[in-house]
């Protein structure tokens, strides 16, 4: 299987990314030519989300591409977060500890309660902004 990515921007501080199929050593050029177009677009200080649910494998090219986004992310304020990694995937993220848990989200729920939370942290908004 190869692989792909479709890109889907929420807001300008958000853009989602769904990763298919495999990312590795035959395909990780392939996200790191899109990241390159992608990132410049996210606003500074902004999110991007990379949506694992459609991604079968990684390997250690893989997760350099990933690691590369997190850290252009973070030179520029910003965040990287991973959304509903496979179980294989996520075993992968554990061993090696590439990213630390509190940036992966089993689902699309769990995010956004993370995101609403940090929003009202910086906000001083009470639940579902209400001051």
């Amino acid at each position: 299987m190869t692989f792909s990515l479709n890109t889907e921007s929420e807001s300008p501080a958000r853009t989602t990314l769904h990763l298919h199929g495999r990312l590795d050593a035959q395909t990780f050029n392939d996200f790191d030519r899109a990241m390159l177009d992608v990132l410049p677009r996210v606003a500074e200080g902004g999110t991007v989300v990379l949506d694992l649910s459609a991604l079968e494998y990684i390997s250690s090219a893989g997760l350099r591409s990933i690691a590369m986004v997190r850290k252009s992310m973070r030179a520029r304020g910003g965040n990287t977060l991973l959304l509903n990694p496979q179980p294989q995937v996520r075993k992968v993220f554990d061993i090696v500890k590439a990213v630390p848990l509190h940036e992966v989200f089993a689902n699309a729920t769990e995010l956004d309660q993370y995101l609403d939370h940090m929003q009202r942290q910086i906000t001083g908004a009470g639940p579902a902004g209400h001051a």
